[in-house]
């Protein structure tokens, strides 16, 4: 049985679904067309046997931000992952492709990869299976093999891939042309009709050998820091930290310009089934099934009189309401709303641009700010105190902690907390309550086999999130 060795590209951070999407936590861990995540998605697809292929445990590429959300959308769905690379800082595709390459031939030196996107959607896993199979005849004759879609539309959001001739059905590789940016319109009508320009969809199969010849042989300046980060890369809390001072030598660039556009031996397998990037919320109403009027509407929302509209609502207590309108996207969560005309959607990205430039925590904040233990919200905020819902995970513990401008006090309202206050530890269960004075060091860790909820309200002269002295923190934060 082949085995296949996924590698999982997930330290983007997309600013064309904003406000759902923000640099803090982008659209791949956003169950944006179903309850999983995209990432949780992709990996599924990724997993498991296929007839006589098999998909060995994931290699994960993200930062540091992301990488307690990584493990724990992972283990929701089942899913040991087999590594997972931390970038020091961004890079873009071509380093880190070329890291998981590296660290995979250490230990097996004919692994295939599977690279992909961890943010994008396609239903149909049989069919991408059927694909995948297909290109590995390709890669065993030394190939590097891209997947390209077959187009159902002039769209000048993607870049292409043209082919040497027509795909005719068998799904058999074919050699590639050439790259080709994102078109204007009449362009993307002319390719649409020549019938052998496939959209470029960033998924690569090869083995991790040939992808390193590749580099040798096209971006040949990449491979020293790369392997020096990979050498020196030191293992945290199971994580795998690429070393940063070599890593920052890399040049930021995409596989695509590094070595894809420059390489002679890539073919490129032709998939036919749904497939989708979700570049901006169009493609999130063509995938989400609109009606008979082209209405799609998702959460606490109404659509009264309304054609070729996506209406959402990212929270269960705000309703959206729309009437009358016409090729709209309207967006609402908590903290920031989005209307704007569906043909503008690839523009969201300027909105968050504007906020940046005038300093709105939306710009770049999520409302849930998410940390290994779990999460928390703020719900009020004012000028000398702060009201926040805590969740912490099952058997997850805060970091032993102090204030320097602050105090807490802690209402639990779901599970129990097991508190430290100096050198008093004590548990407190449902209405139940505790008062943390000005400078206590203290600690809160749940006991128990479900998620413990609290109401924090901090008083104080600042109650900033870097108001924190750490003593002891099992996930080795500053």
């Amino acid at each position: 049985m082949q085995s296949i060795y996924p590698v999982l590209l997930c330290g983007g951070s997309g600013t064309r679904l904003w406000p759902l999407s923000r640099k803090s936590y982008p659209k791949q861990f956003s169950p944006l067309t179903g309850a999983e995540s995209l990432f949780q998605s992709s990996a599924r697809r990724m997993s498991g046997n296929s007839g006589d292929m098999s998909f060995a445990a994931p290699v994960i590429l993200t930062n540091s931000d992301f990488r307690f959300i990584v493990t724990e959308q992972l283990a929701e769905v089942g899913i040991d992952p087999g590594a997972i690379l931390i970038e020091p800082e961004g890079r873009n595709t071509a380093p880190a492709i070329l890291a998981a390459a590296l660290f995979l031939s250490q230990t097996e030196p004919d692994a295939i990869m599977l690279v992909a996107p961890s943010d994008h959607v396609v239903p149909d896993a049989k069919a991408f299976h059927a694909a995948v199979k297909q290109g590995l005849t390709a890669v065993k004759q030394g190939q590097l093999v891209t997947f390209g879609i077959a187009p159902d539309r002039p769209e000048t959001g993607y870049g292409y891939l043209e082919l040497t001739s027509k795909p005719n059905g068998s799904g058999a590789p074919i050699p590639l042309s050439q790259f080709v940016e994102k078109p204007d319109v009449s362009t993307a009508e002319a390719m649409l009709k020549a019938g052998n320009f496939l959209w470029n969809g960033g998924i690569f199969l090869c083995a991790a050998k040939d992808i390193v010849a590749a580099f040798k042989s096209h971006a040949p300046a990449l491979l020293p820091p790369v392997q020096s980060a990979v050498k020196d890369a030191k293992t945290d809390l199971g994580f795998l930290r690429l070393a940063p001072d070599p890593w920052s030598e890399c040049e930021d660039i995409s596989i695509d310009y590094a070595v894809m556009e420059r390489a002679s031996n890539l073919s490129v397998v032709p998939f036919s089934g749904a497939w989708s990037d979700l570049g901006g919320w169009d493609a999130v109403w063509r995938e989400t099934g609109p009606d008979e009027n082209g209405v799609s509407v998702s959460g606490e929302a109404t659509a009264i009189d309304c054609t070729d509209t996506l209406l959402r609502s990212e929270n269960d207590t705000l309703e959206v309401v729309g009437i009358g309108l016409r090729n709209i996207v309207a967006i609402a969560m908590n903290d920031a709303v989005l209307v704007a005309d569906m043909d503008r959607a690839q523009d969201v990205k300027l909105a968050v641009s504007a906020l940046a430039v005038k300093g709105s925590a939306q710009a770049v904040a999520f409302p849930k700010d998410h940390r290994p233990w779990g999460w928390f919200e703020s719900l009020v905020v004012g000028n000398r105190f702060q009201v926040k819902r805590i969740v912490v995970h099952p058997g997850a513990a805060l970091s032993l902690q102090s204030h320097v401008h602050r105090s807490e006090h802690w209402i639990v309202v779901e599970g129990t907390a097991k508190v430290t206050i100096d050198d008093k530890i004590q548990l407190v269960t449902e209405n139940e309550s505790v008062y943390i004075p000005l400078g206590a060091v203290h600690r809160m860790e749940n006991p128990g086999k479900v998620a413990m909820v609290l109401i924090e309200v901090q008083t104080g002269a600042y109650v900033g999130e870097d108001d924190i002295v750490r003593y002891e923190d099992v996930y080795a934060r500053d």
